[in-house]
């Protein structure tokens, strides 16, 4: 099995002038090797060029032969709730849309019947905890089985390149919402991540991934100026990654109301029952770089605490360089264990769905055990995670797009 990746000469570039996968694609005509090919495409609402324009439009308007439309978690509109199962549908008379969170997750050999290469064009949020990317690792892995060429039209990740943050992922902890071994936080591109996976797991796909041009590792989404379409419903805004990251996991526990149900999914956490204030003082004498807590006051309009008074704090990012957004929330959680140690006790849901699920997010059952088991557990859960992680950086170089390069 062959994998490659396309080069195109870059010239350096400056904010505002990243062209994604798809553009590279078009633009210099790449799409010719594929005229006579049987295509699939892989994508959903979030899968357009930088002038909005969608991605299949693209490949209509070229006369590629598509045959079928593969959509993940959320659905072709992206308007599904998380873990909903969506239905397969039809685009038009003779293009089936076959959604892979429905009665499979997985394209089955009914579906990949008669296709030459399956396209990938999907934002991902940067963040190993999310399902986009394991529906991409079964397309490869089924892909692979019948010899079809998978061709992953690159997109920026919204963390940027150079963030990488929270622990590894141990294989009994492997799943759905997290399907490879690289921390929480991984400062990859899908596509260095589909060459990642390709290769460390032995998939041994006919893999190719078109680079953008004119993204830099150091670029967060908002740097890049382009377009932000939401690609899924609680991450509304470019920045969302960034807190999403850092409360994410924490939120699995039902203990602090994380911002879901108000107007700030992700961006502020609490409870009926936290003085802001101090909540505030504490979190803040600990010198966490790159991040402030700001006392905040909210009344949830749906889910956690519904319709109660909460306290908590607003997170601000002081500076992205030294945010490190795992390192938030486990602070957060040991924080707010030390200051409310009966509160915390009562709301800590112990079922073992909710722990299930807070293990899988971590990628290890390690840090559930420091939170229960250590009184002041904030910063052995982040030494943990901060020491997990540092070979990782050595050992994704050989999978980085050199023309990325800071």
């Amino acid at each position: 099995m062959r994998v490659f990746l396309v080069f195109i000469s870059l010239f350096p570039a400056l904010f505002g002038s990243v062209k994604l996968g798809v553009d590279v694609f078009f633009e210099k005509a790449l799409f010719n090797k594929y005229k006579d090919k049987n295509i699939a495409i892989l994508t959903n609402h979030t899968g357009v060029d930088s002038n909005l324009k969608p991605t299949i439009n693209r490949f209509i308007e070229n006369k590629l032969n598509i045959k079928a439309i593969f959509t993940p978690e959320h659905g072709f509109y992206g308007s599904a709730y998380a873990f909903e199962k969506v239905k397969n549908s039809n685009l038009s008379k003779d293009l089936p849309i076959y959604s892979l969170h429905g009665n499979t997750r997985r394209p089955t050999s009914q579906m990949l019947e008669g296709l030459d290469v399956i396209f990938f064009d999907i934002q991902e949020i940067g963040c190993r905890a999310y399902t986009y990317f394991t529906t991409l690792s079964y397309v490869m892995e089924e892909a692979a089985k019948k010899n079809i060429e998978v061709v992953v039209l690159d997109r920026p990740n919204p963390l940027g390149g150079d963030l990488v943050d929270g622990p590894m992922l141990e294989d009994e902890w492997r799943s759905y919402i997290g399907y490879i071994n690289v921390p929480y936080c991984h400062g990859m591109t899908i596509g260095e991540l589909a060459l990642y996976f390709n290769d460390e797991y032995k998939i041994q796909c006919n893999l190719t991934v078109i680079p953008m041009e004119g993204w830099k590792r150091q670029f967060s989404y908002e740097d890049t100026e382009l377009f932000w379409i939401p690609p899924s419903p609680y991450i509304p805004e470019p920045d969302t990654p960034f807190y999403s990251t850092a409360t994410g996991i924490l939120g699995e526990l039902k203990i602090l109301n994380i911002g879901i149900g108000y107007t700030m999914p992700f961006k502020i956490v609490g409870a009926p029952w936290i003085d802001a204030n101090l909540f505030a003082e504490k979190l803040n004498s600990q010198k966490l770089p790159g991040v402030y807590f700001h006392p905040f006051y909210f009344k949830p309009f749906y889910g956690l605490y519904k319709g109660e008074e909460c306290q908590g704090v607003k997170i601000i990012i002081t500076d992205k360089k030294k945010y490190k957004p795992v390192s938030v929330q486990y602070l957060i959680l040991g924080i707010i264990k030390s200051m409310y140690p009966k509160e915390f006790e009562k709301r800590l849901v112990k079922s073992k769905k909710c722990i299930d699920l807070f293990c899988k997010a971590n990628g290890t059952e390690k840090i559930y055990q420091i939170l229960l088991k250590e009184k002041y557990p904030a910063w052995k859960m982040i030494e943990l995670q901060n020491s997990q992680n540092k070979f990782f950086t050595e050992k994704r170089k050989k999978y980085l797009i050199p023309s990325y390069a800071n």
